[in-house]
């Protein structure tokens, strides 16, 4: 596998193309939207894409994020992305190969508060003896991965990518953790490549062969009851973006791939709707993080691509490719914020997984790395501990 480095670096042109669209959008109007009933509200969209236009300083968000080591590879024909961060331990204490999978539509920057403490343990406050080998990956048609030329990129398939990306890094056995399509993509490796998971940790539970349409409140504990309240709040937040992204996810590339506003609108509401911002996304992420997100997406032309991942994955269906018991043998962690979108009954997961480690985190929404990275640092510690 040729891996070769890879530093971040935006033609100058394309930046001034993009705030040229910005500064001249075409505006939609907006009435009887104050509580955003009808989707993302203008003024406040107004006022961000002023920001992002006339403030925002991408170069320096560029540098920020180079000063991380990154790498670009092609596997199977794909194109990959990654950081890679060697971990500093103990001596004589090897770091433990940790490859983290963000979501959509997250970036592989939800990560970048995790990764220092993780590899770097000593120098945030923790214990030398927890260090990880962090790898990051972009998922494929996603960001600096670049945009998708080949069709039958589903979950199964990423999984299957990060296990070659692994092994080409020298890692045979290795852990893994990540939260939505990240969860998917780390409980498919925990289910279908047991030989080379260490163990596994998710912050969203969804499993292969669960249909979570099929849950009632009965399946639910007494304890949990809030869960499935939970669920039926969120599942209106949910189905617009999974309905457009697996039957007709072109159709929306193009208006999108046209415009960054547009494309910031469909990202920034789901933002807002899947955080625990009580309604002010601002209190939970800043103003340039929410700009370097959306400028990923349209900077690198992917936005469209990463639809791609619904269609390719649920009109296959998540099948199991095995009948063992449980489906996922190895070590596997959950860790559930009350804002989450898609939840499981802990006895359903206790059926289906080796489960070790269930915590029900305090506050927290669909974005856990990003959203509450002090939650999440210390549970990767504890979960993967006794597994080095």
């Amino acid at each position: 596998m040729d891996i070769k480095p890879f530093s971040i670096n935006i033609p100058d042109a394309l930046l001034e193309d993009m705030r040229r669209r910005l500064r001249t959008a075409r505006w939609a109007d907006d009435f009887g939207n104050e509580r955003w009933t009808y989707g993302v509200e203008r003024g406040w969209l107004e006022g961000m894409v002023r920001f992002w236009a006339d403030t925002y300083d991408w170069r320096a968000q560029e540098a920020v994020i180079n000063r991380f080591a990154q790498f670009r590879t092609v596997i199977d024909g794909v194109p990959i992305h990654f950081i890679h961060v060697k971990g500093k331990g103990a001596p004589g204490v090897k770091p433990l190969p940790l490859i983290l999978t963000h979501g959509w539509p997250w970036t592989f920057w939800d990560w970048k508060d995790v990764i220092g403490p993780l590899s770097d343990p000593a120098a945030h406050g923790g214990d030398a003896a927890d260090a990880f080998d962090v790898i990051v990956p972009s998922l494929p048609g996603y960001g600096f991965s670049e945009p998708l030329r080949t069709t039958g990129i589903s979950a199964p398939r990423v999984a299957d990518l990060w296990v070659k990306l692994m092994a080409g890094l020298g890692h045979e056995r290795f852990a893994a953790a990540g939260g939505d399509w990240g969860a998917i993509v780390t409980a498919q490796m925990g289910h279908a490549h047991a030989e080379h998971l260490i163990g596994i940790y998710l912050t969203m539970a969804r499993l292969p062969g669960v249909d979570p349409g099929a849950l009632k409140a009965s399946d639910f504990a007494a304890d949990e009851q809030w869960m499935w309240m939970r669920l039926q709040e969120a599942l209106p937040t949910i189905t617009s973006h999974s309905a457009v992204h697996i039957h007709d996810p072109q159709t929306l590339a193009f208006a999108l791939a046209d415009s960054p506003v547009g494309t910031a609108a469909w990202l920034w509401e789901r933002r807002r709707a899947w955080s625990d911002c009580g309604g002010n996304v601002e209190s939970v992420f800043d103003r340039d993080f929410l700009c370097t997100t959306a400028s990923i997406y349209w900077l690198t032309n992917t936005i469209g691509t990463s639809f791609r991942l619904y269609n390719e994955t649920f009109t296959r269906g998540w099948n199991l490719q095995h009948e063992r018991k449980p489906s996922i043998a190895v070590p596997t962690g959950f860790g559930i914020s009350p804002k989450e979108l898609r939840m499981l009954p802990k006895s359903w997961c206790e059926a289906r997984t080796n489960l070790k480690r269930w915590t029900i985190f305090p506050r927290g929404g669909h974005f856990a790395p990003s959203e509450q990275p002090a939650q999440v640092i210390p549970e990767y510690r504890a979960f993967f501990r006794p597994l080095r």
